[in-house]
């Protein structure tokens, strides 16, 4: 147990092999999480809007299957019209948020971002193409967590999907009328 937060110390063996390896790019490190990292995960996960209908234990629940990553300045997280299929958690460092609206136009930064901002969550759920190209403005650790793992937690739990699911919908919204 971490000290005062309630949560359970995790055996990654028992992880799936999706938060194992990290994001499939080249370019984000996948680094082994210390005792610290996931106390620092816990205190995020709670403070986030998307996590918040969700109890200690459902949180418990889901902890294993987050995988730290590093990317250096300048790199993409993902780029607009990619495939959906993770969300992130800003650890360390920032990003920005970039949506172009047509083949032919500028695109435009809408966001940046910085420790304990989120993005992504709509890819948790529905699997929709990324809607804007996130950038690292310096150096950062990124926590990921893939919608195949969070859909396995969510299948154990249908209230928190029900849940889960007016959030991301929620979010949603917040998120067309910014880009608009």
């Amino acid at each position: 147990m971490f000290p005062d937060d309630g949560f359970a110390q995790w055996d990654q063996s028992e992880v799936p092999k999706s938060a194992k390896n990290g994001y499939n790019s080249s370019t984000m490190e996948t680094l082994k999480m210390s005792n610290s990292d996931y106390a620092n995960l816990a205190r995020m996960l709670r403070k986030l809007d998307f996590f918040a209908s969700m109890t200690v234990h459902q949180i418990d629940l889901v902890m294993p299957y987050i995988t730290l990553c590093r990317l250096g300045k300048g790199e993409k997280v993902f780029k607009q019209g990619d495939k959906g299929d993770s969300l992130y958690i800003v650890y360390e460092g920032s990003v920005s948020v970039r949506v172009k609206k047509g083949f032919w136009s500028f695109s435009r930064r809408v966001a940046t971002l910085s420790p304990c901002d989120f993005f992504g969550e709509t890819a948790l759920l529905s699997r929709e193409p990324r809607n804007a190209t996130v950038t690292c403005e310096t150096e950062s650790k990124l926590f990921v967590l893939f919608s195949d793992d969070f859909e396995t937690v969510l299948g154990k739990n249908p209230a928190l999907a029900s849940e889960m699911k007016k959030v991301s919908e929620h979010r949603k919204i917040l998120s067309q009328r910014t880009i608009s």
